[in-house]
């Protein structure tokens, strides 16, 4: 059986074996190794040269020492640099085995601790989570928590239209008139034509903005101060804001504890509002996702939700076969009408002068109120099912109407009479209607997203990428781009490329 020396991996001239580690060694190597190091290289413990254990093996011829000057001499000379390369690599090998079981030992704690980093980040957005729902109910101004606190169990009582505010919505519609007569029959610059409408395609799909384990988004809105920024509503009872151009979510309104169908963004300020079965109606500070007013108007789940001209009320729909106007400032319900036919009212939106507003109702009527007289002025019959839209036009000549019979009604208000009828598929369900800002353009949500030119009433395109119900559509600014969402969870975006 040939020796090997351990460190060299040689047959040893002179083999030696350590007690220690039992391991054969060349003499002349592990010595120097134990004058360095003074421990055994293979087991780490300390190693003197007098405990070197000597195997006696046939002695091996050796020529005569050389000189100096001779070729022997200069090849133990080589000899020497050979084993200190030898000792050196060892180490080397066993510096790399150290530094590979540290690494080991490293990756094994940095596994732990992303482990305990991720519960943790769960655990505080859990927490989070809870806060943002019980902090809005905490933090509500004064008027506001007074206003609920009023509303009992039974909604708030209504505080009355005083004289000044009757006076606030005549100067507001009165300054509307008039800008709307300035302004006549006139394209806006900038409006994109109807080819151009032809023309869009999908230009962006936003899957992300709601929870996958609760899908679909039921409600959308855009800013009409910054057609950037897209406000929705979604079954997982929150509201987020989108920046489109940066497609970064600007913030998550936690409060509801059920679903968000009604959202409405402000035209002068950074502050939206929502609405829900959950019975109440909030108005929220987007900067800081806090819910700044609470309103318990109803008795019922909110159906409808509509801001008024002066941006300082809102009207709201129930279940609870009301309709409701609040100061968003106070939190003050100011007037609470109920239907007189005694069925659930299903949506509202008001008039662009903000004096009159519409009512859909469950069965399938459409009524116009007068807001200062609190009263039913025009009712609109015609339609089959509960009405589940209706939109005014800018022009405030037209209204648009749908219901569960898949047709859209246009309703002339100086003439109060139906004059165009949009008959759609059989069973194809209509969810929201939408006039562009310019009142040229009317888009469709439904079983797919059409858009409509007005006056003649052509289809101008139809969109079919969603793969289940569109909830709701918004055109930009000009109508350069329009918005839908959908049950199936996510927001698109059409236009030109």
């Amino acid at each position: 059986m040939a020796l090997y020396c351990a460190i060299s991996n040689e047959v040893p001239e002179v083999p030696v074996v350590s007690p220690s580690s039992g391991a054969v060694f060349e003499k002349r190597i592990i010595e120097k190794y134990i004058i360095e190091n003074g421990v055994d290289p293979i087991s780490g413990k300390d190693l003197r040269v007098e405990d070197l254990i000597e195997i006696k093996t046939p002695p091996i011829v050796k020529p005569k020492p050389p000189s100096a000057t001779s070729i022997p001499a200069t090849l133990k000379s080589m000899q020497d640099e050979w084993d200190a390369l030898m000792l050196h690599t060892f180490t080397q090998r066993q510096q790399l085995q150290t530094a590979r079981q540290e690494l080991s030992h490293a990756l094994y704690q940095h596994d732990a601790a992303c482990r305990v980093i991720a519960r943790l980040t769960k655990e505080v957005t859990a927490a989070r989570e809870a806060l943002a729902t019980l902090k809005p109910q905490a933090g509500l101004a004064a008027p506001a928590a007074a206003a609920a606190e009023a509303a009992g169990a039974g909604g708030a009582a209504a505080a009355g239209m005083s004289a000044e505010v009757v006076a606030r919505l005549q100067e507001r519609a009165t300054a509307l008139t008039q800008e709307r007569k300035r302004r006549g029959r006139t394209v806006p610059d900038g409006l994109v034509a109807l080819d151009q409408i032809r023309a869009f395609l999908t230009l962006a799909s936003h899957p992300g903005l709601h929870s996958a384990s609760v899908p679909g988004i039921l409600a959308l809105d855009i800013n009409p101060s910054d057609h950037s920024r897209l406000l929705t509503g979604g079954n997982d009872r929150n509201a987020t804001v989108f920046n489109k151009d940066t497609e970064q979510v600007v913030a998550i309104l936690k409060g509801h504890t059920k679903k968000v169908t009604r959202v409405i963004y402000h035209p002068d300020e950074d502050t939206v509002i929502t609405a829900s079965p959950d019975h109440t109606i909030r108005v929220w500070n987007v900067p800081t996702s806090q819910t700044t007013v609470l309103l318990r108007s109803h008795d019922g789940p909110v159906t409808g939700l509509s801001l008024h001209p002066t941006g300082d009320y809102v009207l709201s729909t129930s279940t609870d076969q009301h309709w409701a106007f609040s100061d968003i400032r106070t939190g003050t319900l100011l007037t609470k009408v109920s239907d007189a036919s005694g069925v659930s009212l299903t949506t509202a939106q008001f008039h662009p002068d903000g004096l009159i507003f519409g009512t859909g109702t469950e069965d399938s009527q459409v009524k116009i109120w007068d807001l200062k007289e609190q009263s039913n002025v025009a009712n609109f019959p015609g339609h089959a099912g509960p009405v589940t839209s209706i939109s005014f036009s800018e022009n405030g000549y037209y209204l648009a109407t749908a219901a569960e019979d898949s047709c859209v009604k246009l309703w002339d208000l100086r003439k109060l009479k139906n004059f165009k009828t949009i008959q759609l598929d059989e069973g194809y369900s209509i969810k929201e209607l939408c006039f562009d800002q310019s009142g040229t353009y009317l888009a469709i949500a439904g079983t797919d997203v059409r858009v409509y030119l007005c006056r003649q009433w052509q289809e101008l395109k139809v969109f079919n990428d969603h793969t289940a119900s569109a909830t709701g559509v918004r055109f930009g600014k000009n109508a350069q781009y329009l918005a839908s969402t959908s049950m199936d969870r996510t927001l698109k975006l059409y236009g030109i490329e």
